[in-house]
């Protein structure tokens, strides 16, 4: 009978201890989770930064596959000897240029134009 009394203590005990535990560390995450949450300014200030750091990633990834496909477009434009080769390369070429610049124009657009338009109150 003894044993029995003992065995139940135990694990009352531990159970106890596991709740014990549990309680405690979802209180310190809660607390760790909260502190970086906190500390934003607003969701479109995060936003806003996330979205900036995601077009410079993508015009720096466009950059280097422009640069390729144009190399490769140029090579076929001067080795080609077929006529027709040589304006599907050209055409190739301008279209890559355009594509190219209209992206960086975008990105000048957002970086100079939104600290004049910034609030919704345009003042020329």
């Amino acid at each position: 009978m003894a044993k029995r009394e003992q065995k139940e203590h135990v694990s009352k005990s531990a159970k106890l201890q596991r709740w014990a535990q549990a309680i405690a560390s979802t209180c310190y995450m809660s607390l760790l989770f909260a502190q970086p949450a906190a500390a934003a300014d607003t969701v479109w200030t995060r936003f806003s930064t996330i979205m900036a750091d995601v077009y410079g990633q993508l015009v720096g990834i466009s950059t280097i596959v422009a640069v390729t496909a144009a190399s490769v477009a140029l090579l076929v434009r001067m080795i080609s000897r077929n006529e027709r080769a040589v304006s599907e390369a050209t055409s190739w070429l301008k279209r890559i240029v355009v594509t190219w610049v209209v992206l960086n124009t975008l990105g000048f657009a957002v970086a100079y134009l939104q600290p004049l338009i910034q609030g919704g109150q345009y003042t020329p």
